[in-house]
């Protein structure tokens, strides 16, 4: 049985999209989709964002080869963000690393303004 849901985009057209490794259950990197790339998404089985920077579309793996299979996207209960759970190949971050989130916060510095200075350790 399938019930419609719909899903929050952003006043800007896009949804935060978490890929996760199927195999690993590892959180590979956090990225955001429009309306379209989640289409192309479903359609191919690629994984598909939408580049901030570029104002564009983009295939995971297109120029790099990490190409992110997605075996499920999922939705959370508040339709305001997306999982795609992935066979990863290759790395998923553009250094290098399997998961961008390979930096652990070690210590935080705050002047009360709008940013902080952390002390980063490579896990």
């Amino acid at each position: 049985m399938s019930n419609s849901f719909e899903i929050s985009f952003g006043a800007d057209g896009l949804v935060p999209v978490i890929a996760q490794n199927i195999e690993t259950n590892e959180v590979l990197m956090l990225a955001y989709a429009d309306s379209a790339a989640l289409s192309l998404t479903r359609e191919t089985g690629l994984a598909h964002y939408f580049s901030r920077s570029r104002n564009k579309i983009w295939k995971k793996g297109e120029t790099s080869g990490n190409i992110q299979h997605v075996d499920e996207i999922r939705v959370d209960c508040d339709g305001d963000a997306v999982l795609y759970i992935v066979s990863q190949t290759n790395n998923a971050c553009h250094t290098g690393e399997m998961s961008c989130f390979h930096n652990q916060i070690e210590d935080v510095t705050s002047d009360n303004s709008s940013t902080s200075k952390f002390s980063i350790k490579p896990i």
